[in-house]
């Protein structure tokens, strides 16, 4: 899921100017988080440092954060820093471990550590993030313990499920499935929307807010969160270099079916040219076949339809935040910002 820095400080600006400040928050979170990765193992304390010092945007610790102030907590409070914290490092163990399975080159600008490393080095250290997540969960709580397990087991069940639905399962001994349109939505749901979800319930639910409050706060997370997956697939077809954090068509060439893909194949059919030309991607004329994907997708009538199901789920991110009822209009206004800023990308 890809927002820009730009954005995030333009909220942060504009919120400063309303009184919500979140970057004392946030700075409490960088001091955190390399707190947490020490070791007295100087190789391993740097490896995991490596990702927390290359940057990133901390999009799902300020929304923990923001939520939070919905309960009348300041962004300084130490329980929501900390689960801005555990947020974090959770995301931080999925880079790792993603770019492993993908064999990404580069993260963030840096050579991925896998490269930089080896593939043991970026798994091991993407497990002692966790365990240092899982640290950190225990002190805040048993519930604040259980939503992080069950967000971890979602994370891994929607990479399972994601490579299962691709061209490469039977190479890892996987028993492929079809990757049709509910197999991909509840892949975007455990890989991206859960996390997300995640950390907006950890804000309600440490600030003090009502049972009520925290599932509506958590559904306005899961649909922002597939919100966002479903603009960034659309902008893996018909985005810039760069524009969704990644290399246009690189989904076709993990063999990977998003949702432009699937409704473009419903309405062509598996005999198609379209059909064939994802077939080539893989091939000894890769890169020909997928220049010529790309053409028959950005034409395709389903990229709208894609455009359509990414603007629905964030409209229903603002209607979770409007059932709020009484809330700070300040936040519910940044809040609102991010699920219009999703679809904003690709309109």
């Amino acid at each position: 899921m890809a927002i820009s820095r730009e954005t995030l400080d333009d909220l942060a600006r504009k919120g400063a100017e309303r009184g919500v400040d979140l970057a004392p928050g946030l700075f409490l979170v960088e001091g955190r988080l390399r707190e947490l990765v020490a070791s007295d193992l100087p190789f391993l304390e740097a490896a995991s440092r490596y990702l927390i010092d290359a940057g990133g945007k901390r999009f799902r610790p300020m929304l923990v954060l923001l939520t939070g102030l919905l309960g009348d907590r300041e962004p300084t409070d130490r329980e929501l820093v900390d689960a801005g914290t555990i947020v974090e490092l959770v995301h931080l163990s999925t880079l790792y471990h993603d770019d492993v399975i993908d064999a990404a080159e580069v993260r963030r600008g840096e050579l991925a550590a896998h490269v930089k490393w080896s593939n043991t080095t970026a798994i091991l250290t993407g497990d002692f993030l966790l365990a240092r997540a899982s640290e950190l969960s225990a002190a805040l709580g048993v519930e604040v313990t259980n939503i992080m397990a069950r967000t971890i087991a979602d994370l891994c069940t929607g990479q399972i499920r994601e490579v299962q639905g691709s061209a490469e399962a039977s190479s890892h001994g996987m028993t492929p499935i079809v990757a049709d349109r509910e197999h991909y939505l509840a892949v975007i749901g455990d890989k991206t929307a859960s996390l997300i979800a995640s950390s907006c319930r950890l804000g309600a639910l440490l600030s003090g807010q009502t049972p009520e409050a925290i599932e509506k706060l958590s559904v306005y997370g899961w649909r922002l969160g597939m919100s966002f997956q479903l603009a960034d697939d659309v902008l893996d077809v018909c985005g810039e270099a760069g524009e969704s954090g990644k290399l246009p068509g690189t989904d076709l060439r993990e063999g990977v079916s998003t949702m432009p893909v699937l409704l473009a194949l419903e309405a062509e059919g598996p005999d198609s040219e379209l059909a064939a030309a994802l077939k080539g991607v893989t091939g000894d004329d890769g890169e020909a076949a997928l220049a010529h994907a790309l053409e028959l997708l950005r034409a395709h009538p389903a990229m709208e339809l894609a455009r359509d199901a990414a603007r629905l789920e964030s409209a229903k991110a603002k209607r979770a935040l409007h059932e709020l009822g009484d809330a700070d209009e300040v936040v519910i206004e940044g809040l609102s910002y991010l699920a219009d800023y999703a679809v904003e990308r690709i309109n």
